[in-house]
């Protein structure tokens, strides 16, 4: 399967670009339309709609296509050909200019380059660069649309440096050699602005992977606006919002009008401005269902076929849903355990021979619905590829990751931990004890506060659970992104010995332990959580475990 993949991967680099040419100019009053998105993560059907779009609003208007960022990862084509399926299409739409998602920077720094080098589009990253000065990215960049100059500004939010990856952004030392200006994120964005107006556009755009997750993010869109001046409008990504249109006011008082489209091509949105300086924006709602015929499905087409001989093969089978939502379609993987966190987080226990198993859930992408397992479930739940790790860890040190990984309970957290091997109890009502930098990454526990985790056991040789020994060491089996990179904030790790980074890879390992070691099908002891982990509450607001046994929607998101 490697070898295939390869050899594939080498094809794609091959990659053209393809632009439009209008017949005759059009009348200069004549509107500007600007089709936006944002974390489409790879849903490639929507990139047909999205061209069919351009060509039909082109014959009365000058039409632009922007992105927002995460557009090569988030599922098994995006995978597969490390982003160079999805470049080809952007190329063959025909984008403008684009911001990169943090999850652009999920294949490595070197593969990032060979992607954009390969983009027609111009990218745009104005708080990205190497700590010598050195810009990876434009700031901005103008394009001129029959007359009409727009200033487009790209950023992409600071958290990249603890959610994709770390280790690339460090230089042997474990010395951050790369900034997304996360303490001086205002000032930079108003330096391009500044830069930007120079030039003297009509319009000035932004191009945000901020999200809106929290008003008080001071990574947010909106505190972003209200701590500059110049933008028109911003298209903003990450915190897959669906928004027509926010009105929010910047450091001037003057309204700068903020929008997403959510996630997937569930919208695509369309910026129009007419003659008189007016701008709209609207979202169009995206049917999967619908029937496009043009060059895009085509290529889309003919890749879903290259990659359906893999993908299809079945390699097991399940009576259960293994779910990431819950039936209402709400996510719960980065709050709850589930089932198929618990079978993820087995796998790398039992296939690696660790004492300890820990998968985050944020890396766990795709719910698997019951019936035929295939190669391209597998891959849809693990899209990232990272690497299989096995480290020893003090007892203690584990006793600090658990309490990381719950310290934002309720609120949805990528860290949160399903666990293999060991179990707990966790109380909500604790204030977390957890100290963290700018970056969220961990400093310390709070001097003499209390924890929310406690009860910790470890499973022995002899298949009982018994207390953790805080001073003793246990083998711990993760993903690269965690135990190596320090992902999610999780700095801890950094005291463990490295024991087994063999080159093994996380869908081979998932695969081995179905195929293996279940030998193709799916127990019944997976058809819910298996209460790893104890929510410490009144008896009458216990949740009960997740259970498999009902269709989830399964989807991917951010």
């Amino acid at each position: 399967m490697k070898k295939k993949i390869i050899s594939f991967l080498t094809i794609l680099a091959m990659l053209f670009v393809w632009s439009p040419v209008r017949a005759e100019p059009l009348p200069s009053d004549s509107d500007v339309i600007i089709l936006y998105e944002n974390d489409v993560h790879c849903n490639v059907d929507g990139y047909a709609k999205l061209k069919a779009l351009k060509d039909e609003y082109s014959a009365s208007a000058y039409v632009g296509v922007v992105s927002s960022g995460d557009f090569v990862q988030g599922g098994s084509l995006g995978s597969f050909s490390k982003g160079g399926y999805i470049i080809e299409l952007m190329n063959l739409v025909g984008y403008d200019a684009l911001t990169l998602g943090n999850h652009e920077f999920d294949y490595k720094l070197a593969r990032l380059k060979e992607l954009t080098d390969a983009l027609s589009a111009t990218v745009t990253c104005a708080n990205f660069e190497k700590k010598d000065g050195t810009d990876p990215f434009a700031p901005y960049v103008i394009k001129d649309y029959g007359g009409t100059k727009i200033a487009y500004i790209g950023v992409t939010t600071p958290y990249t440096l603890s959610t994709s990856s770390p280790d690339q952004f460090k230089d042997a030392d474990g010395n951050y050699i790369y900034t997304f200006h996360e303490d001086d994120l205002y000032t930079t964005v108003q330096a391009a602005i500044n830069q930007a107006k120079a030039k003297d556009p009509d319009f000035i755009i932004g191009l945000t992977h901020l999200g809106e997750d929290d008003p008080t993010d001071p990574y947010g869109v909106y505190k972003l606006v209200n701590n500059t001046d110049g933008f028109d409008v911003v298209l903003d990504g990450h915190s897959h919002t669906v928004d027509p249109g926010t009105v929010i006011y910047d450091r001037n008082g003057d309204p700068v009008t903020v929008s997403s489209t959510g996630t997937k091509f569930a919208n695509i949105g369309k910026l129009t401005i007419k003659a008189d300086r007016t701008i709209k924006t609207e979202l169009l709602p995206f049917n999967a269902e619908e029937v496009i015929e043009n060059d895009v499905a085509t290529k889309a087409a003919e890749m879903k076929a290259e990659y359906k001989t893999l993908g299809d093969i079945k390699v097991a089978e399940s009576t259960y849903d293994l779910i990431i939502n819950n039936a209402e379609g709400k996510r719960i993987i980065r709050t709850t355990e589930t089932n198929l966190g618990d079978l993820c987080s087995d796998a790398y226990r039992i296939v690696t021979g660790a004492d300890i198993g820990l998968m985050n859930g944020g890396g766990i992408r795709a719910g698997i619905k019951a019936g035929e397992i295939t190669y391209n479930d597998i891959f849809s739940v693990f899209p990232f590829g990272n690497e299989v790790v096995v480290l020893k860890l003090k007892g203690q040190t584990i006793a600090d990751i658990l309490e990381f990984s719950v310290r934002s309970y309720p609120e949805e957290n990528g860290g949160f931990m399903h666990v293999s091997g060991l179990t707990y109890t966790m109380d909500p009502s604790v204030e977390t004890p957890c100290l963290t930098d700018d970056k969220k990454n961990y400093i310390s526990m709070k001097e003499g506060a209390s924890r929310r985790v406690s009860n910790i056991k470890v499973l022995n040789a002899n298949g009982k659970y018994e207390p953790i020994d805080l001073n003793r060491e246990y083998t711990v089996a993760s993903q690269s992104f965690f135990l190596l990179s320090q992902g999610d904030g999780f700095t801890m790790v950094k005291e463990g010995t490295v024991v087994v980074n063999n080159g093994m890879v996380d869908v081979e390992l998932l695969e081995k332990y179905i195929v293996e070691v279940l030998n193709g099908v799916i127990p019944e002891k997976y058809s819910r959580s298996a209460e790893r982990v104890t929510l410490k509450t009144a008896e009458a607001e216990k949740p009960k475990p997740e259970t498999g046994t009902k269709p989830s929607p399964g989807t991917s998101v951010f």
